[in-house]
């Protein structure tokens, strides 16, 4: 039996959120996509990539997968980094893994089976499809999922702020016991402090993603429900974290006929030694 759903999930930004497109001098500049308007028009509106989005659900899954099977300082670099990053492409004269090795492997990591991942010279598809996280603006409504009448919409020219940051040039400043020569490195202004700007979009945003599992297992299905409900506690948007960016609010659509039926903790907890086995017999 396989499993496909959707889960339609709405966030509110607890701080601000950055998500950098491109650097202009000592500028961050946001994300943004074209989004065509009933009019014709055409309008830029900020949104954080599925990608990132998909890359701290990967995140979270892996910590949930490393707890249980406890693998920590026992796997190769790559194949850790297959794990937490999704690897990449290389050259190797190891067969591909097909067939019946594939879906063992499916059954026994779970993350490999939902995010997928590339694995020596092949990729193993995935069986998770994630979407952007659309700021709910009057730019962004042709694409909410949700209708929103009755309700006042900002613009997104009222939730996108630039925040200024400095930064202590340590080239300039030196180290304990030397001198600083006043004119160099600064442009003849005597201060070490560099000053940055990083566009964000503030606090109080609310914002639009979806998750949707096509034909996973069983197994798939309650890992990926797990991997959700920690987001939903422990979860964040974008980049900047450690200035204190991209906490978030997050709520999910309820779903009571939608639970899983079986506990992946425990099946995969039951097959540890052969999932560890596995792992280690992965082309690197």
């Amino acid at each position: 039996m396989t499993v496909t759903r959707v889960w339609e999930i709405e966030m509110t930004a607890k701080s601000p959120i950055s998500h950098r497109g491109e650097l202009i001098g000592t500028t961050a500049i946001g994300r943004r996509m074209k989004i065509l308007q009933p009019d014709g028009s055409v309008e830029l509106v900020p949104v954080i990539s599925g990608n990132s989005f998909r890359g701290v659900l990967r995140r979270i899954a892996e910590e949930l997968l490393r707890d249980i099977l406890g693998y920590e300082g026992k796997l190769p670099l790559a194949v850790a980094h297959t794990l937490r990053n999704g690897g990449a492409i290389v050259k190797t004269q190891a067969e591909p893994i097909t067939g019946r090795r594939l879906h063992q492997l499916r059954e026994l990591v779970p993350l490999l089976s939902v995010f997928g991942g590339a694995v020596g010279a092949a990729p193993i598809d995935g069986c998770l499809r994630v979407g952007h996280v659309v700021p709910i603006v009057t730019e962004a409504a042709p694409i909410l999922r949700r209708s929103y009448e009755g309700q006042p919409l900002p613009s997104r020219f009222d939730i996108e702020a630039l925040e200024s940051y400095s930064h202590l040039d340590d080239v300039t400043a030196g180290h304990a016991g030397t001198t600083v020569d006043p004119d160099s490195g600064s442009g003849g202004s005597g201060s070490p402090v560099m000053r940055y700007d990083i566009e964000t979009l503030a606090p109080g945003t609310r914002f639009e993603a979806w998750v949707q599992l096509v034909r996973g297992s069983d197994l798939d299905h309650a890992f990926t429900a797990d991997v959700l409900a920690e987001f939903t506690r422990t979860g964040w948007l974008g980049g900047r974290t450690g200035i204190g960016h991209g906490q978030i609010a997050t709520t999910l659509d309820p779903t009571p006929d939608g639970a899983p039926v079986v506990d992946w903790r425990e099946i995969v907890a039951a097959r540890r030694d052969e999932a560890l086995e596995t792992l280690l017999s992965l082309p690197a």
